[in-house]
């Protein structure tokens, strides 16, 4: 019996296949769909009388989001990833084959697979919704298009444009799409059906004829082949393998037979499937997922029965960098905003910061000029009281003052209904010190965005002791309404993200001072994975918050070791970073990205000549370190948190799974014995903490033995040797 597809066939001989999974907000292709596909496409064959064939969705919000990557979690093997394609692969290709043409009509989410059957169509419809995106975002997996996406796409959109696409996993707009001729037409969602019968029946039963591009004959498309290669290895640093692999074969195909393409991408999927970046990277998405789905620990009961209601209606308080960043990702997401400050001159600089988001945001495609006008106008500043009692949700992001924060909560307890959570952004400061002289602190949660609010996916929400279940589930329920990631975390000092990455900063402020060159210690973590180096990081945090998050914690964790006054001299002479023009880097005109010349005299005369090895020891096992004390002092639950935050957070080297599944990697005891040499060579901070000790002796790591992948994978150069020279 057909569950996952229904079928139709008009008066006028026209197949509609719609699909519909059961229990469920989305389409996948796991193979029972396939198989149902399969079944369906013995009829399309067979039936004289058929003219054309629709394929639509059912769903909301999905067309169809792709293959079911479970399959590529169980049993790994090249024989079994190769059955997965080839199925695929035969099962697309009966529908570019059918006699007469096919429309796909999108709604929704159609993305790598889901897209691919679209592609084996004749024509693509799309609806204007905002929900529709199509894309191929393989790549950003670790593996690539391969049930036809990287032969089909080029030949209809052009070498260019396919490579931009599946290089860089893009989801397009069906505006965008519509641009690159990646769809045909965009068409109102509740007319999708019919405008597909007439295009049917304009077609008078004839097959699309092939389209042709001159970017995909030589010399111009070698040209473009090398452009595309360069501007890839800059983008990846050489540690993603598959957009280069995806350019490859969407090259060869313009070449090659049809079903030769097709080989050549089954082929190159499973060299990259069977890689360790690609199963990190494949954990991460599962991470993702698992962060939609949060759920309360079971030490606090069961979830209230009846969730609150979506959040119409907010109070943000500061309308600093912070504070105006949330302000603007609430009415992008369609909430009534009342943003308040002390005066005027606050909120004239929040408004012109939330302003400049929105222009910015246009220009990039990600709004229009109507909608991003009407998200600026549901913001409403003031610095006088009004009434609150509207309000359904409070963000206090103002200055990390402890005390000022205390008595901002304190007025505002009385004045919004009983049933208001009240936040904190704070980045450092204690949830229960801030919700001590309360009437009700179980009312009290922080809920802590990171910087820039309309770029960073990830929220800690932050569980003081006397926070309760139903502010927590109102907390989780609202983060996935903003539609941002979740990762609940204990009241400690500086959270989860904060924790582990102070004493990664810490350590080059102290490399720094001892005499390593600036552009060396950024440049071995840059070659790592990091997105930038650490001193680049702190002058995009800015360094006068770097140093108040710093000396916050330097009380609270007593392992974190001395920190020198580097960073009190550079705010002394008002180098803040980026923010302020100079810091460790000169961000004037003309010199961006350039070393800050003046930092001479905080430096020895002689600079040290950097180890790379044993400099990027001192960074990385930092993290490492503090990663597991957040396990070992259940700051979180499980490895996963810290891992899937520390990616989401700071952008840590995705491709090697975070900073536990790294130190698993490596071997927990060769992580103890290089934090043991460390501390016996550089300072007792880096003692490895007792749990990272104890799981040493027992042998244990954080992680399940994953099942053996039999793929050679060259080591990165961190694991072959610490003492090669970068002099």
């Amino acid at each position: 019996m057909n569950q996952n597809i229904q079928r139709e066939v008009s008066d006028a001989g026209i197949a509609i296949l719609t699909f519909d999974r059961p229990d469920s907000t989305a389409n996948i292709f796991d193979e029972r769909t396939l198989d149902e596909l399969n079944d369906h496409l013995d009829f399309l064959e067979a039936e004289k009388s058929l003219q054309g064939l629709i394929i639509q969705s059912a769903k909301s919000k999905i067309f169809i989001a792709g293959a079911d990557l479970n399959t590529f979690g169980k049993e790994m093997s090249a024989a079994r990833v190769a059955m997965a394609i080839e199925r695929g692969q035969k099962t697309f290709d009966r529908i570019a084959r059918l006699p007469y043409p096919s429309v796909a009509t999108i709604h929704g989410a159609a993305l790598g697979g889901g897209f691919e059957v679209a592609l084996a169509c004749d024509y693509r419809l799309a609806s204007g919704d905002s929900a529709t995106k199509v894309g191929l975002p393989e790549t950003k997996l670790g593996i690539l298009p391969a049930w036809g996406g990287l032969t089909r796409l080029p030949k209809l959109i052009g070498l260019p444009n396919a490579l931009e696409a599946v290089m860089s996993g893009r989801q397009y707009s069906a505006e965008q799409a519509l641009k690159r001729g990646m769809i045909d037409s965009i068409v109102p969602r509740k007319q999708l059906t019919a405008a597909a019968v007439r295009k049917i029946q304009q077609v008078e039963g004839k097959k699309r004829a092939p389209r042709t591009h001159l970017s995909n004959r030589p010399p111009l498309s070698k040209m473009i082949k090398a452009q595309a290669e360069k501007k890839g290895m800059a983008r990846t640093h050489g540690h993603y393998p598959a957009p280069l692999k995806a350019l490859e074969v969407a090259y060869a195909s313009l070449n090659l037979p049809y079903e030769q393409s097709l080989e050549n991408e089954k082929n190159r999927f499973i060299e990259l499937a069977l890689t360790e970046t690609a199963q990190n990277l494949i954990g991460i998405f599962f991470l993702q997922e698992r962060a939609k789905k949060l759920k309360l620990p079971k030490e606090l009961g069961p979830a209230p029965a009846a969730p609150r209601q979506t959040v119409h209606r907010g109070l943000v308080i500061g309308a600093g960098v912070m504070g105006a960043g949330i302000a603007q990702w609430l009415s992008s997401r369609g909430i009534r905003v009342i943003l308040k400050d002390i005066g005027p001159a606050p909120l004239g600089n929040g408004m012109r910061s939330i302003a400049k988001l929105y222009g910015e945001a246009v220009k990039r495609d990600l709004f229009s000029e109507v909608e991003a006008r009407n998200g600026f106008d549901r913001i409403l500043p003031i610095y006088e009281e009004v009434p609150l009692r509207e309000v359904e949700l409070v963000i206090e992001a103002a200055v990390e003052k402890l005390e000022l924060k205390k008595q901002i909560f304190a007025d505002l307890e009385p004045r919004v209904r009983s049933d208001v959570v009240l936040a904190s952004n704070t980045s450092a400061l204690s949830i229960d010190a801030i919700a001590e002289s309360l009437q009700h602190p179980e009312r009290v949660v922080g809920i802590h965005f990171f910087n820039p609010v309309h770029r960073m996916q990830l929220v800690e929400i932050v569980r003081g002791t006397k926070t309760d279940a139903t502010t927590l589930n109102t907390a989780i329920a609202f983060v996935r309404q903003i539609g941002k990631l979740p990762v609940l975390v204990k009241d400690s000092p500086g959270f989860l993200v904060n924790r582990i990455l102070l004493p990664y900063l810490v350590e080059a402020v102290r490399l720094f001072a001892a005499g390593y060159r600036i552009e060396n210690i950024d440049r071995v973590m840059v070659d790592f994975g990091m997105p930038m180096g650490p001193l680049r990081l702190m002058d995009e945090v800015g360094l006068d918050v770097a140093e108040h998050v710093a000396k916050e914690l330097e009380s609270r964790l007593k392992h974190l070791g001395p920190l020198n006054d580097t960073l009190n001299k550079m705010i002394a002479k008002k180098w803040l970073g980026r923010k302020s023009g100079k810091g460790f880097y000169d961000y004037q005109s003309g010199r961006e990205g350039k070393t800050n010349s003046e930092l001479g005299d905080l430096q020895p005369a002689e600079p040290e000549i950097a180890n790379e090895g044993d400099l990027r020891d001192r960074l990385v096992l930092s993290m490492i370190n503090e990663a597991a004390r957040t396990i070992e002092e259940k700051v979180v639950e499980v490895p996963e948190d810290a891992d899937f935050a520390m990616i989401v957070g700071t952008g840590w080297a995705p491709f090697r799974g975070g900073p536990l599944r790294y130190s698993d990697h490596l071997g927990i005891a060769t992580v103890v014995s290089r934090l043991n040499n460390l501390r016996d060579r550089v300072g007792t901070y880096f003692a490895p903490c007792q749990l990272l000790a104890e799981m040493a002796n027992r042998g244990g790591s954080f992680y399940p033995e994953r099942n053996p992948i039999p793929s050679a994978e060259t080591e990165p150069q961190f694991e072959k040797g610490r003492h090669e020279s970068d002099a």
